[in-house]
């Protein structure tokens, strides 16, 4: 090999390393400096209904003696999907069909529960021996307002309501979060493979399997065995795929620190 060729061999490798390092260094950028999400769904269960009926009778739900049409239990999840931990998260939880009576909140996998803010619990303060106000009924009735201290990557907060709807149909419940560079998204419930959405695993899971009945392929593998697997991962696409999504959420916990 003559002095150009090994010059030319040492600006490739320079080169391709300089092309390398700037995508390693873009990718890293981008992951780590990634808008903030949040994300978060409602469940409701009907519990309670009030119902005449003139043969069989009635059935009465109540809420301090007055009745009621409809008593649900609904349950919201707000989940930190980012990388990002933050810190004195204000989460605001609000309806214009139902009720909002009684609560329980909590961070999952903990015992911590979460505190009203400041300024929710000064809109509803009544003083002893007298009665809330019309503005506070309805403050209490159709809001809530929470202070997460530390909400980490990957934490989830359970908030839990007994509800009356005011109408017939099923009630909805909104969650509103408002820090600079955080995206909080609505997200429907799926069922789940391995903590991941059905939908999410059987995509990933068919990308997995693919890639590698191709590369099986341009292998010495008998192609008999190849069909047969490629059937078998067909059938299970979305475990195989459900462990690349929790693989990739440890690299990129790990990349994120």
């Amino acid at each position: 090999m003559g002095l150009i060729e090994i010059l030319k061999a040492e600006y490739v490798s320079i080169i391709a390393g300089a092309v390398g390092g700037v995508i390693t260094a873009w990718l890293a950028h981008r992951v780590l400096n990634k808008r903030g999400t949040f994300s978060y769904h409602v469940n409701h269960s009907r519990v309670g209904m009030t119902t005449d009926d003139a043969v069989f009778g009635k059935v009465e739900a109540s809420w301090n003696g007055n009745n009621i049409q409809s008593l649900y239990i609904s349950n919201a999840e707000l989940v930190n999907e980012s990388m990002n931990d933050y810190e004195n998260v204000v989460v605001q939880v609000y309806t214009s069909d139902t009720h909002l009576l009684s609560e329980s909140t909590r961070v999952a996998d903990g015992p911590d529960i979460l505190e009203w803010t400041e300024k929710y619990k000064k809109r509803v303060f009544v003083a002893p021996n007298t009665e809330p106000t019309a503005a506070q009924r309805a403050i209490y009735f159709g809001q809530r307002e929470y202070s997460i201290p530390v909400f980490n990557r990957g934490q989830i907060v359970r908030l839990t309501y007994l509800n009356s709807a005011t109408t017939s149909a099923i009630p909805t419940i909104w969650v509103a979060v408002a820090i600079k560079g955080v995206k909080l998204k609505f997200r429907v419930p799926q069922p789940l493979v391995l903590g991941v959405p059905r939908s999410r695993a059987a995509i990933v899971g068919v990308v997995v399997c693919l890639a590698l009945v191709v590369f099986l392929l341009f292998t010495s593998t008998p192609h008999w065995l190849v069909a047969l697997l490629a059937l078998a991962l067909g059938l299970t696409a979305q475990l195989p795929g459900a462990y690349a999504i929790r693989l990739w959420r440890k690299l990129y916990n790990v990349i994120g620190g």
